[in-house]
């Protein structure tokens, strides 16, 4: 059984250095937006490179490299890199998190990423794919052998360890929103709020939101203002609370997003709704956020 395991957390000493407050003890992972990918994140790569190859055995294999962002929190003054890996695509699951999940158990154990569904709802495998933010088990892998793979953490975040974000800020975001329902009235009948079918079809689009945070980390506005701009996956999380009818706290929440910062920092990019890995569409969220903000 323990063969199978394929813990991805950190161990105690990666967590400790995790929680060191310097900022040295963090690599930042920064991007760079390109003409050529559509407006897409695309890393610069790290000054380093280092290269562990799977042994070329079968005639027939299709042999694909993987470039991974590297970096150890417990050597802090070293720099980043990029490591290369090759994989028979032969002896591979289909998906990205395959490939991930097959090097740390055959090739190197000191692989660092966060998994957990394989299912694309839990949000854990969130990365950067080929210049994409995407969750690896949803991400198929290009079965053309020619066409190099490079894996990041998602842009723009604190790197707790290889291709595991710090994602403090994103949740602590989230917390302040006060995600959940508030009422004041009790239920008619002492059991559950009820609702229209047709007001429980408005939610539709904004449940389905896993927090992988691919949206908000794909966003230039969240980038350079994430300590006050609420970011696009927080911003539909809004939505959804100020779009049911079976909440009595709208005139608050509405309240605190009035501010220069918390919502209308966006500048309609369209980056979020472009990357979500579940089709939703964030920038249709905020836009129906400003507009009740205007009519109201």
């Amino acid at each position: 059984m323990a063969a199978l395991r394929t813990a991805t957390r950190l161990a105690a000493p990666y967590r400790a250095a995790a929680l060191r407050p310097s900022f040295a003890a963090r690599s930042y992972a920064t991007v760079t937006e390109s003409v050529e990918t559509g407006g897409k994140s695309t890393f610069a790569p790290p000054s380093q490179t280092s290269t562990v190859e799977e042994p070329k055995k079968d005639p027939e294999a299709k042999i694909k490299t993987f470039h991974i962002y590297r970096w150890n929190p417990d050597e802090p003054t070293s720099k980043p890199r990029m490591q290369s890996y090759t994989l028979d695509l032969n002896k591979t699951g289909p998906m990205m998190l395959d490939a991930l999940i097959r090097i740390k158990n055959e090739v190197d154990p000191t692989l660092t990423f966060r998994r957990s569904c394989r299912e694309g709802i839990c949000g854990s495998c969130a990365m950067n794919i080929d210049g994409v933010n995407t969750l690896a088990c949803l991400c198929r892998i290009p079965t053309e052998t020619t066409k190099e793979s490079r894996i990041y953490p998602l842009p723009h975040t604190y790197v707790v360890k290889d291709l595991v974000p710090d994602l403090t800020q994103f949740y602590k975001q989230y917390k302040s929103i006060k995600p959940y329902l508030q009422r004041d009235d009790p239920s008619p009948d002492g059991k559950e709020y009820r609702q229209s079918p047709a007001d429980r079809k408005k939610l539709d689009g904004l449940y389905e939101c896993i927090l992988c945070a691919c949206c908000s980390t794909s966003c230039p506005s969240y980038w350079w203002n994430s300590d006050q701009y609420l970011g696009p996956a927080m911003l539909l999380q809004s939505y959804r609370w100020l779009a049911d009818s079976r909440d009595q706290r709208t005139a608050e929440r509405k309240e605190a997003l009035d501010n220069s910062m918390s919502l209308y920092r966006c500048h309609t990019i369209l980056n979020c709704s472009r990357t979500c890995p579940k089709g939703l569409n964030p920038a249709k969220a905020i836009a129906e956020i400003k507009k009740s903000m205007a009519f109201a």
